[in-house]
C-alpha cells in the first residue's frame, strides 16, 4: 500500500504492545476495542504482513513488530517533548525531581541547599518515585531510583549513581553491648530489624557461614526511613545500603558492625527522562551538581 503509514494507527498498535492488550489500548486511547482491532487490521494491510501471531487466547506481537513497538515509543516520546515545548513549557518551568523515599530523605534533601545556592533562578519540584512503580517521564525530568540491573525505563537514559551495597549498623549504645570479639557471630545474639522481609538477614546469614537461627523474629518495616529510625533509636541491627547512611556513621549516629555486605551488585540509578530537553540548560546544571556530589562522597560508580 502506498503513501504514508497511518499515524491513528500506529499509535493504537503502539499502545497496544506496551499495554498488552487490546482491551488496554482501547482504554488509554479513549476509544473502543472494536475501533483499536480496525485500526490494527488496516495497519497490517498496509504494511503487507502480519503483526501479531493470533494463535492462541491472546495476540502475540511478532518479533519484527516487537522492535517497530519499541522504535514507536521513544518517537512517541520525542513527539511529546516537542509538543510541549511548542505550547511554552519554556525555560522557567519547574524542574521536576522524583526519588524513593531513601534518597529523598537521606541524600538529595540533606545537599538540595547548595544547588538552590547555586542556581536560585531555577525552580524546583520534588516529588516521591515508589519503588516498582513505573514513571511517567512526560512529567518527570530526573528521577533516583534503586536497582539490581540498570533500569530499562522508557525514552529515559540511566546513570549508574551510588553503590547499594547493605552493611549490619545499629545505634553506639547497642554496639556496646556486643561482647568484644565475637565479629559476626556476635550480631546473631542482637535483636534484628528486617526491611520488607526476611531475606536480607537470611543472604547475610548465609554470606557469614553463620546460621540464621531466630530471623523470624523482630520487626518488619515497610520503608528504608522507617527502617533507618528503628536503629537510630537503638532498637536493633539493621542491614542498610552503606551510601544512604554515610552521614549516620560519620556523624557517629550508628556504628558498622562488620565487612560483610549484601545487595553488592545493586545500585542507586539517576534517571534522565526526554521531558529535560525541554530546559536543557538547568537540566545540565542539575545533572553536573548531582555528579559533584557524588564525587563528594567518594563512593560512586563511574558514569
Amino acid at each position: 500500500m502506498s503513501g504514508p503509514a497511518p499515524l491513528n494507527a500506529l499509535r493504537a498498535f503502539e499502545a497496544v504492545v506496551r499495554s498488552g492488550s487490546f482491551a488496554a489500548a482501547a482504554s488509554e486511547l479513549h476509544v473502543t476495542q472494536s475501533a483499536i482491532s480496525h485500526q490494527i487490521k488496516g495497519l497490517e494491510q498496509w504494511f503487507g504482513a502480519p503483526l501479531f501471531d493470533r494463535e492462541g487466547p491472546r495476540p502475540r506481537p511478532l518479533p519484527h513488530a516487537q522492535q517497530l513497538a519499541r522504535s514507536l515509543s521513544l518517537g512517541f516520546d520525542s513527539i511529546n517533548a516537542a509538543c510541549r515545548a511548542a505550547r511554552g513549557y519554556s525555560q522557567t518551568r519547574p524542574l521536576v525531581v522524583a526519588a524513593i523515599p531513601s534518597v529523598a530523605v537521606c541524600w538529595l534533601i540533606p545537599r538540595l541547599g547548595s544547588f538552590r545556592a547555586a542556581h536560585a533562578g531555577v525552580e524546583m519540584r520534588i516529588v516521591y518515585a515508589l519503588h516498582g512503580q513505573e514513571i511517567d517521564f512526560a512529567e518527570v525530568d530526573f528521577a533516583f531510583v534503586f536497582a539490581a540491573q540498570p533500569p530499562a525505563a522508557r525514552g529515559a537514559d540511566s546513570l549508574r549513581l551510588l553503590p547499594g551495597a547493605a552493611v549490619p549498623v545499629c545505634s553506639p549504645q547497642l554496639a556496646a553491648t556486643r561482647a568484644a570479639g565475637e565479629g559476626d557471630r556476635g550480631i546473631a545474639g542482637m535483636a534484628l530489624l528486617h526491611d520488607t522481609d526476611h531475606d536480607g538477614w537470611a543472604t547475610w546469614f548465609a554470606r557469614a557461614g553463620l546460621p540464621g537461627r531466630g530471623l523470624a523474629t523482630g520487626p518488619v518495616f515497610e520503608d528504608f526511613n522507617l527502617l533507618r529510625a528503628a536503629a537510630l533509636a537503638g532498637q536493633g541491627v539493621a542491614l542498610c545500603p552503606e551510601a544512604m547512611i554515610r552521614d549516620d556513621l560519620a556523624a557517629g549516629r550508628l556504628v558498622r558492625l562488620s565487612q560483610t555486605a549484601v545487595a553488592e551488585g545493586s545500585a542507586y540509578y539517576l534517571l534522565q527522562g526526554p521531558a529535560a530537553a525541554v530546559a536543557p540548560g538547568h537540566a545540565r546544571a542539575f545533572r553536573d551538581w548531582v555528579l559533584a556530589e557524588r564525587a563528594g562522597d567518594d563512593m560512586g560508580e563511574g558514569p
